[in-house]
């Protein structure tokens, strides 16, 4: 789609239904010089340019990318507006359009009965998780994974609620083991399982949390945050198979993302994989009634309308109707369906998989572990270091990353992920733990375009790799 057109469209529509109401003068105490605002916007346009090309391919770092150009054709048209959601009297249009969207991802994830809203972050959709948890479960504490977002215990924190780190398992999932037994004390009210955490994209079991959880009557939240979409693969049901086009998931990865409709709720984040701009998360009850612990009185607000405010089952107020606008217009034509965004979803987790066989076949990279959803970890093979030093591992990986992005041609856009000598030796048990700590590469390939992009992307990663520095081969090398 030609965006310049889609803008232009957006802003007459603007202009069109401006003159609808009487002509009025603008204020000089807004007005601004045209020459010093293309003054100002030239030098805006330029340090712009000093970001990093998250459009790009070649940017295979973090969990980064641009919006689709219809999010951004519809937030620019509902940003002239300028619509606030938390009451109907400041979004009578845009709160509807927020109620669809939130019903489609209600469905997405398998919720029979809802209740949700957007939010601005997917840190935000996880306090008022948490907050319904702590309300829901007073005095009890949180149980989250070590590979948890640290969100959850910043929040927690903030929340008055204990937090409980139960460890992981060789591939970075929740260990039920150690689940079960903090569970068996009645410490922990809420379980909060990740389905595709930051740095590895592991997915919890879910499929086995939820069953536990409801022996010992706790709650499970899903922090669906990154993967939460994925479930569009996975064929909606238990033991349903997903288009063998999808490059399927593992057995487990497909059952966990199915039990998202199991959970008591869910935060998910449209401006991850749902092709949104920042500002745009969503959080999702299985129990309509817990409104109950968002009711509070406002003497100036929610008269225009008999029916229920957005504001009055969240603890934000103000939020952009235009988050809104620009996902129903994304939903309407890549809707949530396999075929729909589940094929954008589709190509990153098919490119992220023959990477992966890449790494295994490739004389100058190792994988670290192999990737549940669209993420990738791996480190540099470093010559004559047989078995791996963990302190050469990380100087390696770093120096690959550092290298590539600086490279005056052909950059490329990496990052690196800090793992324990313990997680490491786990997954490779001939390592030699010399540093309690170490890192590897790690590329989120959450783009589409990764795909046909893939074996540049590889040969580039390859010969950074070959060509890593004295100081990380070490002496003797």
């Amino acid at each position: 789609m030609e965006l310049g057109y889609w803008l232009g469209r957006g802003a007459e529509a603007f202009r069109d239904w401006a003159r609808t109401y009487d002509e009025f003068a603008a204020h000089p105490a807004t007005a601004v010089d045209e020459t010093a605002c293309e003054v100002a916007f030239e030098e805006l346009l330029a340090r712009l340019r000093g970001s990093y090309p998250f459009f790009h391919p070649c940017y295979a770092g973090q969990m980064l990318k641009p919006p689709h150009p219809v999010a951004v054709a519809g937030y620019a048209a509902a940003m002239l507006v300028n619509s606030n959601n938390h009451a109907l009297d400041g979004g009578p249009a845009t709160s509807v359009m927020e109620e669809e969207v939130v019903e489609q991802l209600a469905e997405m994830a398998g919720f029979e009965a809802h209740l949700g809203h957007l939010t601005s972050s997917g840190t935000q959709a996880n306090l008022e998780a948490l907050f319904v948890a702590r309300e829901s479960r007073p005095g009890a504490g949180v149980a989250v994974s070590s590979e948890a977002h640290y969100t959850h215990a910043r929040m927690c924190h903030l929340l008055g609620v204990p937090v409980f780190t139960v460890p992981v398992d060789a591939r970075g999932r929740m260990d039920m083991g150690e689940l079960e037994r903090l569970l068996s004390t009645g410490a922990a009210g809420t379980v909060v399982a990740t389905t595709g955490t930051t740095a590895l994209g592991a997915v919890d079991p879910l499929h086995r949390i939820v069953p536990l959880a409801r022996r010992y009557g706790v709650r499970v939240h899903a922090d669906a945050a990154y993967g939460g979409f994925f479930r569009l693969l996975t064929g909606g049901r238990p033991n349903g198979r997903a288009d063998g086009r999808q490059a399927p998931f593992a057995p487990e990865t497909g059952d966990a993302l199915r039990a998202l409709a199991q959970c008591d709720s869910v935060a998910i984040d449209p401006h991850k994989h749902g092709l949104q701009p920042y500002g745009c998360g969503a959080v999702l009850f299985g129990d309509p009634d817990v409104a109950r612990f968002f009711r509070h009185d406002s003497p100036y607000t929610y008269f225009t309308s008999r029916r229920p405010h957005l504001g009055e089952i969240s603890l934000e107020c103000s939020r952009s109707g235009a988050a809104a606008a620009a996902l129903w217009l994304t939903l309407k034509l890549l809707p949530l369906t396999p075929d729909g965004l589940g094929a954008v979803l589709a190509a990153g987790r098919r490119a992220a998989v023959r990477w992966a066989g890449l790494i295994s076949d490739s004389p100058y990279l190792e994988p670290y572990q192999p990737p549940e959803l669209d993420i990738v970890t791996y480190y540099p093979a470093v010559p004559g270091s047989s078995p791996p030093r963990l302190s050469r591992v990380g100087v390696a990986s770093k120096e690959v990353m550092h290298r590539g992005m600086n490279a005056k041609e052909d950059p490329v856009f990496l990052s690196v992920a800090r793992v324990t000598a313990d997680a490491f030796t786990a997954r490779h048990a001939g390592a030699v733990a010399d540093s309690d700590h170490t890192h590897v590469l790690r590329s989120v390939l959450m783009k589409p375009e990764s795909e046909p992009y893939l074996d540049r992307l590889h040969q580039r990663v390859e010969r950074l790799a070959k060509t890593s520095s004295p100081a990380a081969r070490g002496s003797g090398l």
